[in-house]
């Protein structure tokens, strides 16, 4: 099922884990080179920076021959036929992310990611093209449309559980989204497919997770854990909901006028009761992801508190968060501190890893590549009180004629 061999896989968990010890000091550098020599792996890698560069270049290169072959082929006057090429495309960019996966051995490279990416919108855009492009426009969708997110979901799905992808599986939460608004119109329905579809997903993963509990395929299932615990959480908390998020933006937070009375306040209750779950699933598991969906969930609920009730907002309610967020992480951080070693119940606050300083790293190069600013030097204006002596005198004291 899984196109890379587990043995690849283990080998580059293990690599990984290596460079982060011997980055930490926990291994010395004739340590670390005997160990190396056990974890030779055939994938060839490539680093983050790389790999976003590879990713957005096979996305113009894949997109600029599908644009040509319609231009050559003249497809843009007939649906259906633009349609089918669509499919043909999915289905190449597909072969072509297989073959540079076991030809090629690409792991992580961006050439394949982007390839995969690629079989996914052109198989949602030609099913969308043969099946409903030549109806006209209604506000209410038909109920058959729904057929393009769930192909878009199950094709996700299938990359993520072929290739490891794990963005691959938030596209097909994603597109979860967009089903329910084709089977009701009812906002409080939609809401409860897309929670109840989630926490399927989740049950479902919680059993499947147990088996690979310290294997490589641990990490990526404890990220789709948390992202399925997140959905749930943004799919009842009617202030945050993704569910017809554009209108949600648009018009404002909503109001318990849109929704029956019981809805309402029992998803009120409910964003108050899921953040203290996720988190004692996180303890409990020693899962960072899910802990940090469930101090998310936590944070989120306090800033939707007061839309909830209808409360009005001030000025300094960020300010009284930011005092509070503060006050509990010096609280932990002292409370884990006072235990034997600094640890309690197998936590610590210390830094064991490289990870978070890289994570860090990773976030002020996107940070300073996202500021608007640049730091340039401002002109300078010549002072006019300001003299000099025409080079009469040299810096020693010689005149101009030495």
């Amino acid at each position: 099922m899984r196109a890379y061999s587990a043995s690849s896989e283990e080998a580059l968990r293990a690599r990984s884990l290596l460079k982060d010890w011997a980055g930490e000091g926990f291994l010395t550098e004739a340590q670390y080179r005997r160990m190396e020599q056990e974890t030779v792996c055939e994938l060839r890698c490539t680093n983050i920076f790389l790999r976003l560069v590879f990713f957005l270049f096979t996305l113009i290169l894949v997109g600029a021959a599908a644009a040509l072959s319609f231009v050559v082929f003249r497809l843009q006057l007939e649906a259906q036929t633009a349609g089918i090429f669509l499919l043909i495309f999915a289905g190449m960019s597909y072969a072509a992310a297989e073959f540079a996966v076991s030809r090629a051995r690409l792991y992580r490279y961006g050439i394949e990611e982007a390839l995969a990416a690629c079989s996914v919108g052109f198989l949602c855009a030609g099913i969308h093209a043969i099946l409903f492009s030549g109806r006209a426009y209604s506000p209410k969708p038909e109920g058959s449309e729904f057929l393009v997110p769930a192909a878009g979901a199950i094709a996700s799905l299938w990359l993520w559980r072929r290739f490891g992808f794990a963005y691959a599986f938030l596209a097909a939460m994603i597109f979860v989204l967009w089903a329910p608004r084709y089977w009701t119109s009812s906002h409080s329905a939609q809401h409860l497919i897309v929670a109840a579809i989630y926490a399927a997903g989740l049950i479902t993963m919680a059993a499947v997770r147990s088996r690979y509990r310290f294997t490589y395929l641990n990490d990526g299932y404890s990220f789709v854990e948390a992202l399925l615990w997140l959905g749930i959480y943004l799919a009842i908390n009617l202030q945050l909901s993704p569910v017809d998020l554009l209108r949600h933006w648009w018009i404002g937070p909503r109001t318990i006028g849109e929704f029956s009375k019981t809805f309402y306040w029992t998803t009120w209750v409910l964003t108050w009761c899921l953040p203290p779950a996720i988190l004692t699933r996180g303890v409990r598991q020693k899962d960072r992801f899910v802990i940090g969906v469930g101090a998310i969930a936590a944070i989120l609920t306090l800033v939707t508190n007061k839309p909830y009730l209808g409360w009005q907002r001030h000025t300094w309610d960020p300010m009284l968060l930011g005092a509070l967020l503060i006050g509990v992480a010096l609280f932990l951080r002292r409370w884990l501190a006072g235990g034997l070693g600094g640890i309690r119940h197998g936590f610590t606050a210390k830094r064991l890893s490289g990870k978070d300083k890289q994570w860090m790293n990773a976030g002020s190069a996107a940070l300073g590549l996202a500021s608007p600013h640049s730091v340039t030097l401002s002109p300078q204006t010549a002072s006019h009180d300001v003299r000099f002596g025409g080079g009469d005198f040299g810096g020693g004291g010689a005149s101009s004629d030495f």
